[in-house]
């Protein structure tokens, strides 16, 4: 039962959330690498979604053989019902988020996009409370989203306002790819009563693995040999990323509140820095005052969602 699993507890949840967090973080720099390593250039969307589509389909299969050896059975979708919650899931975790994702993070810089991408707690947070109503919305959550939302205009505040530093294809499908991860986060902790976590999360890479690769090869995308054994190691690394974050997260979220777990992954962005600017050389961008104060707001709001209030001071805002 949720309430006597081991992964209800902090000291187990967390450590584990933050393990994903840093894989993801991860794939920022990785991305932009695998991008020069088949050289494959900003804009050439076709050729990233086939660049996206091979990593997610190849996760996919990484997350049923193992998670299939692991429980001595074979996992596949039972019936039509579980074939629609493997399809609608695919379509926001995978389909929209990513194709959202490679595009607006050919368009922007992996600092930024590590930044800008945090905003899916706060969606995830609004998404949970408001529209499917499966938690409560309190004053604590929606003051630590406001307060995370303000990093997230920060960033994307520039000299000139906020015209020069935000384009509808870099900055703006980032934000859209954050919303459709948001309703995936809701999806799964609704499907994984239903269904085991890790088939769906498998079969979904899987699926919207090869829709993406189907799509954007008929378009015209294409990829290269140039990225040669290190574009290889590359790829099964990006899979590597989804198939284990992934499946990990939605097993803590199946035992814990989406809007506990999610903002954990405030801590995207701090892993999403630092590594840009390590792998990338995009320092002097990473540690520049006005990303610092956006990284600090976005923290501060993790710690404002999960510190504990007395309960006059946590007055829910929703029935």
């Amino acid at each position: 039962m949720e309430k006597t699993s081991k992964l209800s507890k902090l000291y187990i949840c967390i450590p584990l959330a933050l393990f994903c967090c840093f894989l993801w973080g991860s794939a920022f720099p990785s991305i932009k690498v695998g991008y020069r390593l088949f050289d494959i250039g900003a804009e050439d969307s076709y050729s990233q979604l086939l660049f996206a589509g091979i990593r997610f389909f190849l996760a996919g299969v990484m997350v049923i053989i193992i998670g299939s050896l692991m429980q001595k059975r074979a996992l596949y979708p039972k019936g039509k019902a579980e074939c629609g919650r493997v399809a609608l899931l695919s379509l926001f975790q995978t389909i929209l988020q990513y194709t959202l994702f490679y595009i607006g993070l050919a368009h922007t810089s992996g600092v930024k996009s590590s930044i800008l991408i945090a905003v899916n707690v706060f969606f995830s947070i609004i998404v949970s409370t408001l529209v499917f109503k499966i938690e409560k919305l309190t004053a604590q959550k929606a003051a630590g989203a406001v307060v995370g939302f303000v990093g997230i205009v920060v960033i994307n505040f520039s000299a000139d306002g906020f015209g020069g530093g935000f384009s509808l294809n870099g900055e703006g499908f980032m934000i859209l790819s954050s919303l459709a991860y948001s309703v995936s986060s809701v999806l799964i902790k609704r499907y994984s009563e239903k269904s085991d976590t890790v088939m769906l999360s498998g079969w979904q890479f899987l699926f919207g693995g090869a829709v993406m690769m189907l799509f954007g090869f008929a378009a015209g995308g294409r990829i290269t040999q140039t990225g040669g054994i290190k574009g290889v190691l590359m790829i099964l690394y990006l899979a590597f990323i989804s198939a284990a974050a992934y499946t990990i997260w939605g097993v803590i979220l199946k035992h814990n509140p989406v809007s506990k777990i999610s903002v954990i992954g405030l801590m995207n962005p701090v892993f999403g820095v630092i590594l840009s600017a390590i792998f990338l050389g995009e320092t002097a961008e990473a540690f520049s005052l006005k990303n610092l104060c956006a990284l600090l707001l976005v923290c501060i709001g993790i710690v404002i969602v999960n510190v504990k209030l007395s309960s006059s001071k946590n007055k829910k805002l929703t029935n």
